[in-house]
């Protein structure tokens, strides 16, 4: 590097040797792409073995060398899970919940983002602070206090239950209050003012558009989350209504395990997620290179 850079001072680029050292200057070696191959496949190996578990039966697993091509059980197994448990039910409760809980949580996340970075109000950095360190508190600490506050509401066994205390998140806040900063200068807010716009469309017409990258990622690790969620649903759900992940925990209950039927199970429940990564790709991949690039 300190070589090129000596040579680039002072001489003339349509020198070929030198042009050709410039258009190979931060290319990738091969080596790069063979460790980030190895950690794609290393990554989408388990789901791969769920898939080709959930395709054959238990006698799979007693294979001194498992066969690594999928077999032809797979929709078997999945029509089990659904004769087994109520996943039909528990997967509309989950994309109930989860795209419920995501809408308010970017939303009410942005809004507040965009309070705590541009406005100013008095105690605005004590609150702001009091915020973040609510993160240090577990979560099982306000289970009790929680289901208690749920039952005098009426509102335990219901869906409700669950979103309504996790319709936005200190880590949203914190999230989109951080990205906000940067994204939106206050000489654009300033002119929106000036032109007489309201706080509430210059918040929804200038601030969402600059801070949509960030709003893509908080949406994708929201559903995540809370299509994940297992505890809180377990405790204040019903049986004959639960979510995707209480329902996967009633295909493995006994003194014996099913795999085919776990995995199987696994395996529909995780398609939501992979769809939703899908659709939000391109913004997480535009949020993350726009905060990789300087200027």
């Amino acid at each position: 590097m300190t070589t090129l850079q000596s040579d680039l001072r002072g001489s003339d680029l349509r020198k070929p040797g030198l042009r050709q050292k410039v258009a190979t200057l931060g290319k990738p070696r091969k080596a790069t792409y063979v460790v980030l191959a190895i950690f794609v496949l290393g990554s989408l190996f388990p789901f791969y073995w769920s898939f080709l578990v959930a395709s054959r039966d238990n006698g799979m697993l007693t294979e001194r060398i498992p066969p690594f091509v999928p077999g032809g059980n797979f929709f078997a197994n999945a029509a089990r899970v659904f004769d087994t448990v109520p996943f039909w039910k528990a997967l509309a409760n989950s994309v109930i919940v989860s795209g419920t809980v995501t809408l308010t949580t970017v939303l009410f996340s942005s809004l507040a983002g965009f309070a705590f970075a541009k406005l100013r109000f008095r105690g605005r950095d004590k609150l702001f602070v009091f915020i973040v360190v609510t993160l240090a508190v577990p979560t099982q600490l306000g289970i009790i206090p929680l289901f208690i506050a749920m039952s005098e509401l009426g509102w335990s066994g219901s869906l409700t239950a669950v979103i309504v205390p996790n319709l936005v998140t200190a880590f949203g806040v914190f999230w989109m209050r951080q990205y906000t900063l940067d994204a939106l200068p206050y000489e654009l807010i300033e002119a929106a003012r000036v032109d007489g716009c309201s706080m509430i469309r210059i918040f929804w017409n200038i601030c969402m558009p600059a801070v949509r990258p960030a709003a893509a990622i908080l949406a994708m690790f929201t559903f995540m989350m809370s299509w994940n969620d297992f505890l809180w649903p377990l405790v204040v759900l019903d049986a004959g209504n639960p979510t995707v992940q209480v329902a996967l925990e009633k295909l493995q209950s006994g003194y014996y395990v099913d795999y085919s039927l776990v995995l199987a199970g696994t395996t529909l429940a995780t398609i939501p997620i992979l769809i939703v990564f899908v659709l939000l790709g391109r913004q997480i991949v535009a949020g993350i290179m726009q905060g990789a690039v300087k200027g």
